[in-house]
């Protein structure tokens, strides 16, 4: 599956940071990662640091699929407001995911700063502002449920936002204190530089076409005929997941992201602090770069054919350009970057994460959404209570056939 078109800002930015070799023999481990984004990066972290034999594969380049088109917005929020989850999941059930994102952030920041990342995390408020006047209602119900469940956010009313932040045509939004941003691309690579260091085996242009697995061990054969054995394998290979899972768990869209060209850092002051998306449907998002610039992306399509989504990049580009200037009529934008990429939406915006009947010996993580970098973080620590044989409070709500 193609997931991005060939323009991703980060990839462009950070060029070939690392890259290592195809399997080119067989090989056992104790487990194999298959996925070599920030989720398999995330995984393979904690698996080395709990002392596990560990290979990660991927089939492009490290780091080349989804975690380079990322827009790495962090955010606690799921696509699912929190009100909708509780009727969905119950209140209590509801809360505990937000919250668990919520610490997922400061995870994140945790684990950046004990590798001395320079991916460039940065603590930032959000704000969720309504696109219509018919979305104020609702939207004061979920800063209400959010209030209530004990998250650190206010309402502001139209003029309070511009004022503050000189963000135009809203009809008021909630205000957050939890968010951050960071070059996953960046991070991903750091992630496995350190722990190739401390035995991590990484081979990249690895393509497996089968897998066998048993409740005690998994066979994966590559497309050059060399086998890997191991005792657990573990899925972070995301929305292509869904070529080998039958039942269907996630529908796939389009999505569209912009960046603009360098602007100078005080033209960016009010923004550089903040994450911004609406209630549109689909919704727009922005943030800025470590390297002064804006990203916004949205603008998503029901379809996932790479062919048509990438001839519609030209347009997205100027409806995301114009888009912008509603909001920021007084900052010049000139996009530099612009791309499509695969999205992944699910019923109730929860991950996917755990076990899966068709598949022993196997852990699928496999976080879709908006926020799907804190729903890594969240598969990272799922993965290290299941190889111990505990359970996690988050098994009910992420598990398949939930």
């Amino acid at each position: 599956m193609k997931l991005k078109s060939n323009e991703p800002f980060w990839l462009i930015k950070n060029g070939l940071i690392n890259s290592f070799p195809s399997l080119q023999q067989d090989i056992e481990t104790e487990i194999l990662i298959i996925g070599s984004g920030i989720t398999g990066s995330l995984i393979a972290h904690q698996c080395i640091k709990d002392n596990h034999d560990v290979v990660l594969i991927d089939r492009r380049e490290i780091v080349n699929g989804s975690s380079s088109a990322t827009t790495s917005m962090l955010q606690y929020e799921i696509d699912v407001p929190l009100y909708q989850l509780q009727e969905l999941i119950g209140e209590d059930a509801a809360n505990t995911c937000y919250k668990a994102c919520e610490d997922s952030i400061k995870t994140l920041e945790m684990i950046s700063k004990s590798i001395k990342s320079k991916a460039g995390f940065k603590n930032k408020k959000s704000i969720y502002f309504a696109h219509f006047k018919k979305d104020i209602d609702w939207l004061k119900t979920e800063f209400e449920a959010r209030k209530k469940a004990n998250f650190p956010v206010k309402w502001l009313n139209p003029e309070q936002i511009q004022e503050k932040y000189h963000l135009h045509n809203t009809h008021g939004g909630i205000i957050s204190n939890v968010g951050a941003s960071v070059d996953a691309f960046h991070l991903a690579h750091e992630l496995l530089a350190y722990n190739h260091k401390k035995g991590l085996r990484i081979f990249d242009k690895t393509n497996l076409v089968n897998i066998t697995s048993t409740s005690r061990s998994v066979t994966a054969t590559t497309d050059k005929g060399f086998t890997i054995k191991a005792k657990k394998v573990i899925y972070c290979n995301g929305f292509e997941s869904a070529e080998i899972i039958k039942e269907k768990f996630v529908d796939l869209l389009s999505t569209y992201a912009i960046v603009s060209e360098q602007m100078e850092a005080k033209q960016l002051e009010k923004l550089n602090k903040l994450l911004i998306w609406n209630t549109a449907d689909p919704y727009i998002y922005l943030r800025t770069t470590d390297d002064n610039r804006i990203l916004i992306g949205g603008e998503d399509e029901d379809f996932v054919n790479p062919d048509k989504r990438d001839q519609l990049i030209h347009n997205k580009t100027l409806k995301l350009e114009k888009e912008f200037k509603k909001l920021f009529p007084e900052i010049p934008f000139a996009t530099d970057f612009s791309w499509a990429g695969t999205f992944g939406s699910t019923k109730d915006g929860l991950p996917y994460i755990g076990t899966h009947k068709d598949f022993p010996s196997s852990y699928f993580v496999l976080g879709f959404g908006g926020n799907g970098i804190t729903f890594s973080v969240l598969g990272m620590e799922m993965v290290k209570a299941f190889l111990e044989n505990k359970t996690h409070q988050l098994n009910p709500y992420f598990k398949f056939g939930r």
